[in-house]
Formats: C-alpha cells, sequence, structure tokens
C-alpha cells in the first residue's frame, strides 16, 4: 500500500471512532438505564427464637358492674396488660346478662384477640364462642369462674375454692365451740349462684365441715335449706338474699329476742351476707344479738358492717394476687414460654391446667393463733383500701 491510502485509511478510522463515541452520549434528557440488581440471598437459618411480638390484643370479659370485687379485677388485669404494651377490649356482661356476654366474647374472637380471660357469668353458656376462639387458634384462661363442658379452655386462674367454704365452716366451728358444746345451735344457710361453677365448691367446703353437727345434732337448720338447690341465690343478689332470710325468719319465728333464737348464718359471699345482714337488722337484730354471718371477697360494705358488729368474718380472696397470676400466664402464653399451674380442674369435658391462689380469713382485729388476720393488716396496711374506703 502506498503512503496516500495509508493516510486516507487512517482518517476513516478516526472518523468511525469518533462516531462511535457520540453515539454512546447521553443527554439530561435520556433516561439512565437501571442498575444491574444482585440476585436475593436468604439469610441462613438459626436456633434462635423469634422475637417476642409486642402489643398483643387481650380481651377481658368480667360478669358485671354490679358486684365490686369485679370491677377492681377488671381495672387492675386492663392496667397491668396496657402497662406491658398490650391492646386491651375489657367488657363487662350487663348485669350478669348471659346474651350480652356471649356476644361480647364472640366480638372479642372476630377482633382476633390473641388472649381471652373470661369470667362467665354462666360457666356453660359460652360453648359456641368458645369453639370459634379454639379453630382461631385463641388462648382462653378462665378466671375465677370455670368454664364448663368445652375443650378449648387452656388455663383456669382461681383461689382453692373449696377451701374457701371449709375456711367458712371451721370459722362457725370455731365460734360456736362445735367440737366441745352440745347445742343445739340453729343455723341456715346462704349458697351462691347456680350458674357459677365456683358456688358449689364454695358450699361444699362448709357442709364438709358442718355436716357431722348436722348429723349428731349439735347444729340444726329449721328453715331444712340444708342442700345446695335449697340455699342458692340466683345472681348472688343480695336483695334475693334478703328476701329469702325475711321469709325464713318470718315462717321461723326468728326473733333477737323471745323467739327462736338464731345463731350463725353461713353465707357463701359478701353480697349474700351483705343481704341477710340488711333482713336481720330490719328485723330488729343489733350488733350484741347478731348471729355469727360468714361472708367472702371483703367488700367495702361488708367490712363496714364488721366493724359495726353486723358480719363475723369474711375470706379474703387478694384480687391483686390473682390477677397478677393471670397477667404472668398470659405473659408466658405470649412469649411462648411454659405456663406455671398447680393442679387441674374438670370441667366436664378436660381437665384443665389449673393455678390455684391461697384465700385467707379477715376479721375485725384478727387471731394469730387461728391465723386470722385483721382488718387493718390486710386491707390497710396492704394498700387494698384507704381507711376512707371503709369508714361508714
Amino acid at each position: 500500500m502506498n503512503k496516500t491510502k495509508r493516510i486516507l485509511c487512517l482518517a476513516l478510522v478516526l472518523m468511525l471512532a469518533f462516531s462511535f463515541a457520540a453515539c454512546s452520549s447521553k443527554t439530561a434528557d435520556e433516561p439512565t438505564a437501571a442498575p444491574t440488581v444482585a440476585p436475593e440471598t436468604t439469610a441462613p437459618e438459626t436456633d434462635a427464637p423469634p422475637p417476642v411480638d409486642e402489643g398483643k390484643r387481650v380481651g377481658i370479659s368480667m360478669p358485671t358492674q354490679s358486684l365490686q370485687r369485679w370491677n377492681q379485677d377488671g381495672d387492675y388485669l386492663k392496667q397491668e396488660f396496657e402497662a406491658a404494651g398490650h391492646t386491651v377490649d375489657l367488657q363487662y356482661g350487663g348485669d350478669n346478662d348471659v346474651p350480652t356476654q356471649v356476644a361480647q366474647v364472640d366480638q372479642m374472637v372476630a377482633d382476633g384477640c390473641d388472649v381471652i380471660v373470661i369470667a362467665a357469668i354462666d360457666g356453660s353458656s359460652l360453648s359456641a364462642p368458645l369453639a370459634a376462639a379454639k379453630a382461631a387458634g385463641i388462648t382462653i384462661i378462665s378466671y375465677d369462674r370455670l368454664l364448663l363442658n368445652s375443650d378449648a379452655v387452656d388455663y383456669y386462674a382461681t383461689f382453692n375454692n373449696v377451701k374457701v367454704g371449709t375456711l367458712q365452716g371451721t370459722y362457725i366451728e370455731n365460734a360456736l365451740d362445735l367440737k366441745n358444746a352440745e347445742g343445739p345451735f340453729n343455723i341456715e344457710f346462704f349458697a351462691g349462684d347456680p350458674g357459677d361453677s365456683n358456688a358449689g365448691y364454695f358450699f361444699q367446703g362448709a357442709i364438709d365441715v358442718l355436716k357431722p353437727y348436722l348429723d349428731s345434732g349439735v347444729l340444726v337448720c329449721p328453715s331444712g335449706g340444708t342442700e345446695f338447690s335449697q340455699a342458692a341465690t340466683a345472681d348472688w343478689n343480695s336483695a334475693n338474699a334478703q328476701s329469702r332470710m325475711e321469709n325464713i325468719i318470718s315462717q321461723n319465728s326468728y326473733a333477737p329476742s323471745g323467739g327462736t333464737k338464731l345463731d350463725a348464718v353461713m353465707c357463701s359471699n359478701d353480697s349474700t351476707a351483705f343481704g341477710v345482714e340488711t333482713a336481720l337488722v330490719a328485723a330488729g337484730w343489733t350488733k350484741d344479738t347478731m348471729p355469727i354471718v360468714t361472708g367472702q371477697d371483703c367488700d367495702k360494705a361488708n367490712v363496714i358492717n364488721m366493724k359495726a358488729g353486723l358480719q363475723s368474718m369474711s375470706v379474703f380472696k387478694d384480687t391483686r394476687t390473682l390477677a397478677a397470676r393471670v397477667v404472668t400466664m398470659v405473659t408466658a402464653i405470649l412469649e411462648g414460654a411454659a405456663v406455671e399451674t398447680t393442679t387441674t380442674y374438670p370441667n366436664g369435658t378436660m381437665d384443665v391446667p389449673t393455678f390455684e391462689c391461697d384465700p385467707g380469713v379477715v376479721t375485725v382485729d384478727g387471731d394469730s393463733a387461728l391465723g386470722y388476720q385483721s382488718v387493718q393488716v390486710a386491707l390497710l396496711d396492704s394498700g387494698y383500701y384507704s381507711e376512707a374506703d371503709i369508714t361508714g
């Protein structure tokens, strides 16, 4: 190739190079090519547990706001669960209205609660919403009252309910010195609501202590109401107890003086005791003539009556203890940890894993020899009540 041709070829190569460079340039208006994305990679699996989810939804179904203790329980549970960062749906079943409670639990299931804590009005009435809860994977805790005839109950938290009645019966045994006295002493019985599974346990505990004295004649029940069905009080209602006591007074000629002497009234809880005391005071009994009257729950009105000499004792079930136990149980459930239990209760379908708290006797002055705590120590020093709460 001569010199002229070599120069022309070189010029042509340079022109082509500049042309390609110009074609590869972009203006500000032209789109930028998408960056190359590296393929996704999966993190290697480990044996470490997943982190605990915060902010779960907890349903709380209480039976009624007409009794002091359920307000206390509901408020305390709500406070503790909210402090732990959970959303709380607290509902009360009207005035012990079963359809209302059923509808409320149904709604809690529909709303996707992770755990539902239920104090049932009627332990057998919630089978449909409980079945729905089980199908949805919702944990159910039966609170103080056992949910019956369902396999959807995961746990039960309560007090030793037979012991409640045992304490009441033993108090009467000690106060009347039944082991040594000849009697006869007249006694009447007021049990709780037939729909509350605990009511039978309370009554049985008391009867187990007192039945030998009824059989021997040291104790006599003039009205004949020594069976649970005869002594039951619908809804644990004070007015119902008062009405029945008024009839018993009239039909058996009871009187504070000059009539049939009434030595003791075994009441399974404070609301029934309050009704009995109202009837007795209206019929002329005073602090100096009142029979022994037992109770349970240390309701404010009843503690005031205890201080006034109108009620002898009340079994103290510190609801803070029970509520705190349920908070512990729910926390374990939400963290996937083991739930501590102490026994099981049969509910007609299954044996429900249960944690039992321990009740105790409270009297005005206490008695360390008998294991009774005073109002001052059990209720005031512990911060359960203020002095203003129990001043009549």
